[in-house]
């Protein structure tokens, strides 16, 4: 297939360009580099630098003549979101929109969308929370994530554009940027390395689901299937505390110093999504083990601490 990937020099759509590419499909990468790495793209990819809400984009997409979309630029950040609401959703509901359009102007019938199993839950009334859970965002991030499953749900029922929503759980793995607010795994791991000591907020008992980048992967690769449609958590169901996080990636490093910061106001104290149904429905289920995956991740950021990250 002919497959445009949007934010496909980032952490995780980088990983599913390597991914799709190995499945001997032809890629178009759509990045504007405002957090993605040059570093990340393959060379048998097709790339363009461009925002996703530029209207050009449409014509981008039109010339390469795709037969799906898969759709990973974001704006992720959860403090910037609600800081400047505005250009979250210029990003992530404004740039969802043009690709839609894209998608419909060209005919495209299948749209791959990254969603998030944590942001858009909220507080959640029951662990693990499955697909049927209440959604209530807590920040503009999650609520801009949570319209864009809806506008996917809408051009379906208007156009005939099928789609797959993967709600992640806590990604972590090879590739996560280290900065700003990225994954606690990244920002340890990195801080670990450099003899720097890194910060816990609060107790540290605040617990995620952390599923690994690999594990990610595959379920965008069963997403290609023609006959799959849905939403679908993308997680482990089980829940690691940051003071476990922390635990494992000093004992890797060889050595333990870290401060306690103050708790992050309006944090979430527990988030964990089921898999079940991605399980039942297309086999999925997480292979890596937490302490297998944070070995990997902290290797490749030992091996590539001069990498621009």
């Amino acid at each position: 297939m002919r497959i445009v990937i949007t934010g496909g020099a980032g952490f995780i759509g980088s990983h599913v360009q390597d991914a799709y590419l190995a499945m001997g499909h032809q890629i178009l990468v759509i990045d504007n580099l405002v957090t993605g790495n040059r570093h990340h793209l393959n060379p048998k990819t097709q790339f363009c630098e461009m925002d996703i809400a530029n209207p050009e984009a449409g014509r981008v997409i039109a010339d390469f003549k795709p037969d799906l979309i898969n759709h990973h630029a974001a704006q992720m950040d959860v403090r910037k979101s609600v800081a400047e609401p505005s250009y979250d959703a210029q990003v992530n509901v404004l740039g969802l929109l043009n690709l839609l359009e894209a998608a419909r102007n060209s005919g495209i019938k299948k749209f791959i969308f990254s969603s998030t199993g944590g942001a858009v839950y909220g507080e959640q009334d029951y662990f693990p929370a499955d697909e049927k859970h209440p959604l209530r965002p807590a920040s503009p991030y999650g609520l801009t994530k949570m319209v864009g499953e809806e506008y996917l749900k809408l051009y379906e029922r208007l156009y005939g554009i099928s789609h797959v929503i993967l709600r992640y759980a806590n990604v972590y793995g090879p590739r996560q940027n280290p900065h700003g607010e990225a994954g606690v795994v990244a920002i340890f791991c990195q801080r670990l390395l450099k003899g720097e000591t890194p910060v816990i907020n609060g107790d540290g008992e605040q617990t995620r689901d952390y599923v690994f980048v690999g594990d990610v992967i595959e379920a965008n690769c069963s997403a290609l299937k023609a006959d799959l449609k849905g939403t679908f958590n993308v997680g482990t169901g089980v829940e690691t505390s940051v003071n476990t996080i922390y635990a494992l990636l000093s004992k890797l490093a060889g050595v333990d110093r870290v401060e306690r910061g103050p708790a992050k106001v309006g944090e979430q104290r527990r988030s964990v999504i089921s898999p079940e149904l991605a399980r039942q429905t297309f086999g999925w289920k997480p292979a890596m083990t937490l302490e297998n995956g944070l070995k990997k991740t902290f290797e490749w950021f030992k091996e590539n601490e001069g990498l621009r990250l």
